[in-house]
């Protein structure tokens, strides 16, 4: 009896949630691969329906949701799509979130309090995914959230390469939104040759969310064009109260870097409107027409997603993307 010989040849298949799908087709563009077509809709009762149109047996899939609102909508849509791999036979199941929903619920400020950035990293467990990919994470400790490997990209050097475009030649200083991102705004410094650290220390009332009670500069700002760094741009009344304050302090300029434009309500009239020269941000949740700006320059983060899902479907590395940061 002559024995059975069986090759198994890896399969690469992409899988786009509905709230973004021009991103998925961008990092789609980047692998040479074209998203598996999916049936998806919602019954009379809002209740989500997922198929896909094609073969998923044994492939290596990731499934792309930009966690935008309403983003409860999109987050189900995208457990959903995981559970459909998974008794579709898919052998590794990567979600990939841009923006992972809920981050800046990741501890307990009082009692009775949910963690639910630990919720969501388990109902994408328990639905069937294998690996979660990211990028800049609200804080790190979110990795170990998840019972499984985390991809935690940065799009710090995206953005650093458009302010030294644009900004290079001016007296430059890095200014953190809080204490507690300092540590990012070094890297920046560092990354920008050493350029001066400032932050702002705020006072924040944890029963009024997205509201900042005061602000005052620590550090020498008098005369420089500070970039203000965060991860993120809510209804952006912190960052531009903290624009302000640096330029009361004597700042020549200002301008905003932050990875997810997430500009619910008043952003967009609350930054137009500010004394800010330029407000960068990636394209990890879609920004409508009538959410841009003049100020307002907004970068893909489609090449960096498409680099990892390679390193990460070849069995590489992607903190290599990083120069080895983890």
């Amino acid at each position: 009896m002559s024995a059975i010989r069986q090759t198994t040849n890896k399969s690469l298949m992409l899988f786009s949630g509905r709230a973004y799908p021009e991103l998925t087709m961008e990092i789609a563009g980047h692998l040479g691969v074209t998203p598996t077509p999916t049936s998806s809709y919602e019954f009379a009762n809002g209740e989500l329906f997922v198929r896909f149109e094609e073969s998923v047996r044994g492939c290596d899939a990731f499934v792309v949701q930009s966690h935008t609102a309403p983003i409860n909508t999109w987050l189900m849509e995208q457990l959903i799509m995981v559970d459909a791999l998974k008794r579709a036979s898919a052998k590794r199941i990567t979600v990939v979130a841009p923006f992972f929903p809920y981050a800046r619920q990741d501890k307990k400020h009082r009692g009775r309090e949910p963690i639910s950035a630990r919720l969501v990293a388990d109902m994408f467990k328990t639905a069937g995914a294998d690996r979660l990919m990211t990028v800049d994470l609200h804080t790190a400790q979110i990795q170990g959230f998840f019972d499984g490997p985390v991809d935690h990209l940065f799009a710090m050097d995206l953005l650093i390469d458009e302010v030294k475009c644009k900004w290079g030649d001016r007296d430059l200083t890095v200014v953190s939104p809080d204490s507690g991102r300092v540590r990012v705004s070094e890297r920046w410094s560092d990354k920008l040759g050493g350029t001066p650290l400032a932050f702002i220390h705020k006072t924040r009332d944890v029963t009024r969310p997205n509201e900042v009670v005061a602000n005052r500069v620590v550090g020498d700002v008098e005369g420089r064009v500070c970039i203000l760094v965060d991860d993120m741009i809510d209804t952006g009344g912190t960052i531009a109260k903290a624009a302000e304050t640096l330029f009361e302090a004597g700042a020549a300029d200002v301008i905003i870097a932050a990875t997810h434009g997430v500009l619910s309500g008043p952003a967009v009239d609350r930054l137009k409107n500010s004394r800010v020269s330029e407000v960068i941000i990636t394209n990890t949740l879609p920004i409508e027409a009538e959410r841009r700006f003049d100020k307002l320059t907004v970068l893909s983060i489609a090449p960096l997603l498409g680099r990892a899902i390679k390193e990460v479907f070849e069995d590489g590395s992607v903190t290599s993307l990083f120069g080895g940061a983890s």
